[in-house]
């Protein structure tokens, strides 16, 4: 099990590594003044973060459990970023729509291009972030 420092150093670099790429982008390809946008992803990450770190601590906590082991298999990689996207989708539709004052289907839209793009960015950087900062196979909970 990673250590809490571990946890909160692996949520901080993923939404910082994250905010640097898609702030920009998302602002040209949905055509929304990059302060509008930054303001938006700078909310969403600090949510993102939050749920960051307590999904990966459950989602440990299950494999664990279940497995008996924390280490993740290819498949698993993948359950693990769709379900973080999925359930984050849920939590930030409703502040997409209020921020940009757009319709729930249109922000809908612009969530799921968001969501889109995290699912690979975290299956990229969960996997090189475990490939750098190898889980611990102690049985000891942290």
């Amino acid at each position: 099990m990673r250590s809490t420092a571990d946890r909160i150093r692996q949520a901080l670099s993923f939404e910082i590594i994250g905010l640097l790429v898609v702030t920009p982008l998302f602002a040209w390809l949905f055509d929304h003044p990059i302060g509008d946008m930054g303001m938006l992803v700078l909310l969403g990450a600090t949510a993102a973060t939050t749920w960051n770190y307590l999904f990966n601590l459950a989602f440990d906590h299950a494999l664990r459990w279940r497995r008996g082991d924390v280490r993740k298999t290819l498949p698993l990689r993948i359950v693990h970023a769709v379900l973080f996207e999925v359930t984050l989708l849920v939590i930030l539709l409703p502040i997409f729509a209020w921020w940009l004052g757009l319709s729930l289907l249109a922000a809908l839209v612009m969530e799921l291009s968001f969501a889109g793009f995290y699912v690979a960015y975290a299956f990229v950087f969960t996997w090189a972030y475990d490939t750098l900062f190898p889980p611990q196979r102690s049985g000891q909970m942290t």
